[in-house]
């Protein structure tokens, strides 16, 4: 069976390592160039594609009439899509003999659409997952293939649940690959009544609002703690981010009553100070990429 893989970070290189094991011919990747403005902190599609000698490359534009042209030269038995960053076009899906599919990282139909494991963590969600799932014109809108959940543990930052939903990604393409090469695909529904959509998010979507209940502020920080860009505040016009923090009524119980809402020094220890008065421990604060101590932030909050 042969395939036209698009792919990128940590998801791409782990489905990509299925395809191989199972014995697919891989006959194209596509993947993305890196963007010089974002941490690359995950592995390279094309990193591994130069190891195994498979071509690949990284056009700006998945709809380019050249790209079309030269995916139907293939003649792909499957497409595959797995954390590639861009809608395809329903006439590239339609080249693939036997269907083209796409890796999502969530328990769909719940938070189809962009960054959905960050949106389950802002969302205090205890479980999400990856599917393997048709693709249609809409996104994540197609019959569900597999799907295998990860639990999302009260602590846990996006990051952690990523590479959980990497492992899960994985398992899930290795066990219905045998079957789906043998023509027997399964199809479930996938009810997007029951759903959900979200958009992208940016670097200010992480400002911090004091006002919230300390639930919703940890979350946030949990969502978006780096490497993603943080969950961050702003103190006589210097920017302060998150870079760890816990919520624990245990360490909270001697805080002085009536702190005001925002951060605070307290027994030499950095805190935040939520709208329903609970408090988050701040156990690393970072402004300008460097840590700042608990004595530093007193003297700038004097």
């Amino acid at each position: 069976m042969k395939a036209v893989v698009f792919a990128y970070h940590n998801v791409g290189v782990r489905c990509l390592k299925v395809l191989l094991a199972r014995g697919v011919d891989i006959a194209l990747v596509v993947t993305h160039e890196d963007n010089p403005q974002e941490t690359i902190w995950f592995e390279s599609v094309s990193s591994l594609c130069r190891q195994h000698g498979i071509a690949s490359i990284a056009p700006n534009d998945p709809a380019a009439p050249e790209l079309l042209a030269q995916v139907a030269a293939l003649q792909p038995d499957f497409i595959f899509s797995f954390y590639y960053r861009h809608m395809l076009p329903a006439t590239l899906l339609a080249l693939a003999r036997h269907g083209a599919y796409n890796m999502h990282g969530s328990l769909l139909p719940k938070y189809r659409g962009r960054v959905p494991i960050n949106w389950a963590v802002l969302h205090g969600e205890t479980e999400t997952g990856a599917t393997l799932h048709e693709m249609a014109a809409k996104p994540d809108a197609g019959a569900i293939v597999a799907q295998t959940s990860v639990p999302i543990l009260p602590d846990d930052t996006a990051y952690e649940v990523f590479g959980k939903v990497v492992v899960a990604a994985e398992q899930t393409l290795w066990r219905v690959l045998p079957a789906m090469l043998a023509g027997n695909i399964p199809r479930l529904p996938n009810n997007l009544a029951q759903g959900s959509y979200f958009g992208g998010r940016k670097p200010e979507d992480g400002k911090i609002d004091w006002n919230r209940p300390a639930q919703e502020v940890y979350n946030l920080y949990r969502a978006v703690a780096p490497p993603y860009p943080g969950a961050w505040t702003i103190v006589k016009e210097r920017t302060f981010i998150v870079g760890k923090a816990c919520l624990s009524a245990k360490l909270m119980e001697n805080l002085p009553a009536n702190l005001p809402r925002g951060l605070a020094v307290v027994d030499n220890r950095i805190v935040g100070v939520c709208g329903d008065g609970r408090t988050l421990l701040i156990n690393e604060l970072l402004a300008d990429g460097q840590t700042v101590t608990p004595e530093a932030l007193k003297n700038i909050l004097l």
